[in-house]
């Protein structure tokens, strides 16, 4: 899988991360989640993993070519939103290997692989009751 660097909200060789596959989607690199609080409110089947990122990463969605990088629905795969205003997200861990290599993880982060139509639709409208929660 190749990687194309769409930005990050952070320091120099550190994350939050986000970067745009050829698989038609979206590789989120985060903070693990380990806050016992937060994971009890999460069923997080095998295989997945949580990563917590600023809300403002997904400004960066401008760059592949998304009108707006504003989230406007906090459904899956964002799970929770946090007091200090970040997003907690749940997805398939990734385990590529090339997609890998062309990452930079220090060990208290992770990286999530989530289909681009799963993102793309936090953007859109909600005309529903908000149902975001707050851990």
């Amino acid at each position: 899988m190749k990687l194309r660097f769409l930005g990050k909200n952070s320091t120099p060789g550190d994350s939050p991360t986000l970067d745009a596959s050829d698989q038609d989607s979206y590789v989120i690199q985060g903070w693990k989640v380990f806050a016992n609080e937060l994971l009890m409110q999460l069923d997080v089947p095998e295989g997945q993993t949580v990563v917590e990122v600023p809300t403002e990463l997904f400004e960066h969605l401008t760059k592949d070519g998304q009108v707006s990088g504003e989230v406007r629905k906090f459904t899956a795969p964002i799970m929770l939103v946090t007091e200090q205003g970040t997003c907690v997200l749940q997805g398939p861990e990734m385990h590529d290997p090339e997609a890998l290599s062309q990452m930079r993880l220090p060990d208290y982060e992770t990286c999530i692989e989530v289909p681009r139509s799963s993102i793309t639709a936090l953007l859109e409208e909600d005309d529903g009751p908000d149902h975001s929660c707050s851990a």
